[in-house]
């Protein structure tokens, strides 16, 4: 499977304000007992929808934009953070695909741990603060919940 992985991919500035935003007392976090599949249903995570339906849900994805300058969508499908809690073990989450169809995909990784995101060829992608991993999310891949800190924290993006 190709893929892209583009470090440093925003200036600290912008890193940051996405970073403590998402971090901050006042962000919204949902609870979700699916990660990725609808038998699985020992393992949970936190999130936080900013576009779904081709519409935005969130007041806060203008934080997002330096993230869509890279990646300039013609169309947004789905943006969503997501908080994998460290559960004292390492949980690798069911294989899935986003959408059964041809479209884009991007993680965006808020901090380093010692969780991953594997793909279908076998390729682990560390979670490494501020890394973009550009791949094609209609081919099968999975998270992973990390050890080594408290959550693993990324924002997932569908778009065309």
């Amino acid at each position: 499977m190709s893929y892209e992985i583009i470090d440093n991919a925003l200036s600290n500035q912008d890193f940051l304000n996405i970073k403590n935003t998402i971090y901050s007392a006042n962000f919204n976090w949902h609870f979700s007992d699916i990660i990725a599949a609808e038998n699985d249903n020992k393992h949970f995570y936190f999130g936080h929808c900013f576009h779904d339906d081709f519409e935005p849900k969130s007041h806060l994805i203008s934080i997002l934009n330096p993230i869509l300058k890279i990646l300039k969508p013609k169309s947004i499908m789905r943006i969503k953070a997501n908080l994998f809690p460290n559960l004292g073990k390492h949980i690798k989450n069911e294989w899935h695909i986003d959408n059964p169809y041809d479209h884009k995909g991007a993680l965006f990784y808020i901090n380093t741990n010692n969780g991953f995101t594997e793909l279908e060829d076998g390729s682990k992608i560390e979670s490494i603060e501020n890394r973009l991993l550009l791949f094609d999310s209609s081919k099968k891949h999975r998270s992973t919940h990390c050890t080594d800190k408290k959550s693993r924290v990324n924002i997932n993006f569908n778009y065309f």
